[in-house]
């Protein structure tokens, strides 16, 4: 049976939160920006000419709007991510497999207090390399950490 680690509620709440913020943003810039006069009196000169604080207004809300989207793009792509322990191997994305043989060791020491653990495994090449699972990426972490830790010992 396989074990799953879905991408964090906090992580993907935290980027639609951000999407709303910077759209409120936009949208409040855009407000003073051209249409409260009295902020646009405020910020102009005798001449008419308009200062820094007025400029900002009204040339921040197609930035914000394109950060807004970044944001967007980027929940798009991490909405379904997980990691999966399986019987043979664990799997953190498409193009990262580790069977359990070749895990090294699994440094859990700060898996309590911090939340996550590292995993040093050996790659095809032979090259040691490790791999970190953090408790503010995945959420159920602990059932995998048993699991690798069951597979290696």
């Amino acid at each position: 049976m396989d074990i799953v680690g879905p991408i964090s509620k906090q992580k993907r709440n935290t980027l639609v939160l951000y999407m709303v913020m910077t759209v409120a943003l936009g949208l409040y810039c855009v407000y003073d920006g051209f249409f409260n006069a009295t902020f646009i009196q405020n910020h102009s000169g005798a001449d008419g000419k308009p200062d820094s604080t007025l400029v900002f207004n009204r040339y921040a809300p197609p930035a914000m709007l394109l950060v807004a989207a970044v944001f967007g793009w980027h929940w798009y792509r991490i909405r379904d991510r997980r990691v999966v322990a399986t019987d043979r191997e664990l799997i953190i994305t498409d193009t990262l497999k580790i069977p359990y043989d070749v895990v090294e060791q699994i440094d859990k020491t700060h898996f309590e207090d911090k939340g996550f653990f590292v995993i040093t495994y050996k790659t095809d090449g032979g090259r040691e390399t490790t791999a970190r699972l953090h408790g503010r990426d995945y959420d159920d972490l602990g059932p995998i950490l048993d699991r690798l830790v069951e597979k290696i010992s």
